[in-house]
């Protein structure tokens, strides 16, 4: 019995090594995750430019649409001769 508790002691060293290799290598690892997540967040990938210039596009064709609409309706409406069209 007293063999077996002497080996688990002397073992004890080695099998707690790997758990703290593990966690010496995650405390040199993190500043470089958090650097790289900090560079993601600031830059924009080319998807993401994509889909930014087609929703301002189709916000800008929503808004003439709106535009050219309420001035085909004015133009329409307006005895004043709104649209520039004189008789």
């Amino acid at each position: 019995m007293r063999k077996i508790a002497l080996c688990a002691v002397m073992l004890l060293p080695l099998a707690m090594g790997g758990c703290m290799a593990n966690a010496a290598v995650g405390l040199v690892s993190t500043p470089f995750k958090v650097a790289g997540q900090a560079a993601d967040w600031a830059t924009t990938s080319q998807d993401e430019s994509d889909r930014n210039y087609g929703r301002k596009a189709r916000k800008a064709d929503a808004r003439e649409g709106r535009e050219r609409k309420k001035a085909d309706r004015r133009c329409r409406d307006d005895d004043d001769n709104w649209c520039g069209t004189e008789n």
